[in-house]
């Protein structure tokens, strides 16, 4: 899709720090434009790169992955409220800005400089095949990002119902499944949100067409909160800075990530995300509770295996999460699930358990 419009996708196994300098010299390349990160690690690397480059480089950071951007917010980054409530009343009736149409293709300068994405045997791993079980048998890339926003908006109409089947735990149709194409930058926020506006016009305006941007403005949240706390989103006491009895006992999180707890309904979740990296929204609340409110396990460490195994994986979006379950965020009722409840609730005649305990 770059190629279409004139640029080409390079793609290097190589720290960039040592890599980009010599892009920069043997290119001699004068602007670099990137995704801004505040996140440390992320900064991290962008700073190591920009000290190896010389010093004639003009730098453009933006802010590409919001719903609403920093700019147009009617509040300042220190004046995100705690609660996202507070947050959606204040944010909700900003105007989203518009999508930016293509550029006009134009010749590239590295058209004769090709790389190639490597195979996954190439990066010293076994052959992946899909599990047969798993609700979302994702593949990459704007043209399947796309592909399923307009599946699940117009061939099917699902977003219609979205409200209503958003909690659940078997096939494809159940949610939008569009959060892995969002972490990985491969569609933006603000296409899914105007897909939205055009659908409530053209099909129905309900409860479910609200709750997909409602879902959006969840992940800008995050995005906001980790942007006011800093490194304080990854401390053991969260952006609260609580003190609770944390565990680090190596058997618990084994039974945990291995799915040989107490809980059939944990179990069967963390099956499906070992197996497949995937898992229900539904899901992931309650093994993250069950790990960090029951077992009382430091939720760290549930949210770095969640950073290892998800596809969709988004630094804000995960540990936020966590923070919030664990009571140590955003979560002004500092609740625990009643794991057994919630699975006679949530899968009842135990279809979801069955497909992944027997």
């Amino acid at each position: 899709n770059l190629a279409a419009i004139g640029i080409e996708l390079q793609i290097f196994q190589e720290y960039p720090e040592k890599k980009i300098p010599l892009l920069v010299d043997n290119l001699s390349i004068q602007d670099i434009y990137l995704q801004k990160e505040w996140t440390s690690e992320e900064m991290n690397v962008a700073n190591a790169v920009k000290k190896a480059c010389h010093n004639h480089l003009n730098w453009t950071e933006a802010y590409d992955q919001f719903l609403l951007h920093p700019e147009d917010l009617p509040l300042s980054i220190p004046e995100i409220p705690k609660v996202f409530t507070a947050f959606r009343k204040n944010v909700e009736k900003t105007q989203i800005r518009k999508c930016k149409t293509l550029p006009v293709p134009k010749e590239n300068a590295l058209k004769n400089d090709q790389t190639s994405l490597p195979f996954v045997k190439e990066l010293g791993h076994k052959e992946f095949k899909w599990d047969h079980r798993t609700a979302f048998p994702f593949e990459g890339g704007e043209s399947n990002a796309l592909k399923r926003l307009n599946e699940y908006f117009w061939e099917t109409e699902n977003l219609s119902s979205y409200k209503k089947t958003r909690n659940g735990l078997l096939g494809k149709e159940y949610s939008s499944k569009l959060s892995a194409w969002l972490a990985l930058g491969c569609i933006s926020a603000r296409t899914i949100y105007h897909e939205v506006k055009k659908y409530e016009k053209e099909v129905v305006k309900n409860d479910s067409t609200y709750w997909l941007i409602f879902e959006l403005l969840w992940r800008d949240f995050f995005k906001y909160i980790s942007l006011k706390h800093g490194d304080a989103i990854f401390q053991l006491g969260g952006i609260l800075q609580k003190e609770y009895t944390w565990t680090t006992e190596a058997c618990l999180m084994e039974r945990w990530i291995h799915g040989t707890t107490q809980e059939a309904f944990v179990n069967a979740n963390m099956l499906e995300l070992k197996h497949t990296g995937w898992m229900s929204n539904r899901g992931r609340q309650n093994v993250a509770s069950y790990l960090a409110k029951t077992l009382q396990v430091d939720w760290r460490m549930g949210a770095a295996y969640f950073e290892s195994q998800l596809i969709d994986y988004d630094v804000h979006s995960n540990y936020g999460n966590w923070m919030y379950v664990a009571g140590v965020g955003n979560d002004p009722r500092n609740r625990a699930f009643n794991v057994s409840l919630q699975a006679e609730r949530y899968d009842p005649e135990q279809k979801f358990q069955e497909r992944w305990l027997s």
